[in-house]
């Protein structure tokens, strides 16, 4: 039978005006692509190495999207403002983080719903940006008055993530301890692979760090200062341990004094703080991303943004969460969409010659 007498056929106009109907309902349903930087995030890498701490392998997580994440203490009528702090547009998927999350992602100590305040932002960067934090005010006020940005950015790294930007605010004065449990709480939902040893060891070096900080905070430039040399110290324990094995408390002791006098620092730090961070290292030897390869190079992006930052602002551009990253992904995007349609219509015209 003649080709045109099938493609006349009402069961064959039926078949392909159902698929034309199905295939083009779907496009119409899909998120348009649109030509503004904004709309498609970029990709950030997070390295989760596997549980085994003799091991350095790792695997990576492409995170897909970027968040933002309320402290359950917040009051949703709060929410407009709090994205008016960060400066976020609606790309930003939503989550909240109540005590439950705080009790998985940072330790067991005592807290309610109704105090989780600290919000957070995080979006993927490009690749060799490492940990880039911004504390943003509210409404005018510095409420998060405890932890720095650049303690934020070691401890972020520490825990497996790098190439992002993560923005901090509260609507009420807040330590900003619990901030990072939005950072945490937003990987896993992405689907990163965190190890939670990983994540312990910074929460503690966030501890330690936090009583030589506050002890010096006359000085704007002494978070900068103390997170460059735990950093370094970090970075040469990685080293030294992939190299020739786990380091001693002795030679981890003295790879920190090291970097403290690099930094010029080492009178400003008593025994007993000096202590806290000697003991957080030491567990950081023993965490899997001492094991990484990729640590001592990414750490090393973070520290150079620690190094050169002296307030809360690290990521200072007006749209700080667009990147080259973005608009290659808009280009790669709107690429591969033309070129599905293309073969789309060389298809159904296939059907009827």
């Amino acid at each position: 039978m003649p080709k045109k007498a099938i493609t006349n056929h009402p069961l064959t106009k039926l078949v392909a005006g159902s698929l034309c109907a199905f295939v083009l309902g779907g496009i119409l349903a899909a998120p348009t692509l649109r030509s503004s930087q904004h709309t498609v995030p970029s990709t950030a890498v997070v390295h989760a190495d596997t549980t085994d701490s003799s091991s350095s392998q790792q695997t990576t997580h492409t995170l897909t999207s970027p968040y933002v994440v309320y402290g359950s203490g917040v009051a949703q009528e709060v929410y407009p403002k709090l994205n008016d702090a960060f400066q976020i547009d609606s790309s930003f998927k939503k989550l909240t983080v109540n005590a439950a999350d705080y009790h998985k992602y940072i330790n067991n100590d005592a807290t309610t719903d109704a105090a989780m305040i600290s919000s957070v932002a995080i979006a993927p960067g490009d690749p060799g940006s490492g940990v880039k934090i911004n504390i943003k005010p509210y409404n005018g006020a510095d409420n998060i008055t405890k932890v720095t940005a650049q303690q934020y950015a070691l401890v972020a790294q520490m825990a497996g993530v790098t190439d992002i930007t993560i923005t901090v605010t509260a609507n009420r004065a807040v330590s900003g301890e619990s901030a990072l449990t939005g950072v945490y709480k937003a990987l896993a939902t992405d689907g990163a692979p965190l190890n939670t040893t990983n994540t312990a060891s910074a929460n503690q070096l966030l501890d330690a760090t936090q009583t030589a900080i506050d002890a010096n905070k006359d000085d704007t430039a002494y978070p900068s200062k103390l997170m460059t040399a735990v950093g370094d110290t970090t970075k040469a324990i990685a080293q030294e341990k992939q190299a020739s094995g786990a380091l001693t408390e002795q030679e981890i002791a003295a790879l920190l004094d090291k970097y403290l006098a690099k930094q010029g620092i080492s009178n400003t730090i008593n025994n007993n703080q000096r202590t806290l961070i000697i003991n957080a290292l030491i567990n950081f030897q023993k965490a899997p991303i001492a094991n990484s390869k990729s640590y001592v190079s990414n750490v090393t992006n973070t520290i150079n943004n620690i190094k050169t930052s002296s307030g809360n602002l690290m990521n200072k551009a007006k749209n700080w969460f667009n990147s080259a990253t973005t608009k290659k992904t808009v280009a790669q995007a709107s690429q591969q969409a033309e070129g599905w349609w293309d073969k789309f219509v060389a298809w159904l015209k296939s059907l009827f010659n």
